[in-house]
């Protein structure tokens, strides 16, 4: 299997909603790191999993779409509270859409919401 990689940081806010979780449940700033990796066994043409500025690019639309905002008021928010978990999940789910990687393997989103907290989601495609 061949795994490339692209990280990038961010700030956003969010309050978590639904539970008693103290200074969680007020808004506050998170300074995330995003990880995204590809793994396949296939490479294209030009012996890439993604190009890697193709993945920059991605990454940099859906993080700047994020950048500075209320996570709360985002639509892909809309019912859900918004932990790191389904922030992973819909980062992983729009960078699907954008790139197309050959053959079969899976993108992970590791989503790092300070230097020891951290979720991710993985998806086949």
């Amino acid at each position: 299997m061949y795994t490339v990689a692209v990280t990038k940081d961010f700030i956003a806010n969010h309050f978590l909603i639904g539970g008693d979780w103290g200074s969680e449940n007020f808004p506050h700033a998170h300074h995330y790191v995003a990880e995204i990796s590809i793994e396949a066994a296939e490479l294209d043409k030009h012996g890439y999993l993604v190009d890697i500025v193709e993945i920059e690019a991605a990454l940099d639309s859906i993080v700047d779409d994020f950048r500075d905002s209320m996570l709360n008021e985002k639509p892909e928010f809309a019912g859900l509270n918004p932990s790191i978990e389904h922030f992973s999940r819909i980062i992983c789910e729009r960078m699907l859409d954008t790139i197309k990687p050959p053959g079969a393997g899976s993108l992970n989103v590791k989503l790092w919401e300070n230097a020891t907290c951290w979720a991710a989601y993985k998806k086949a495609f």
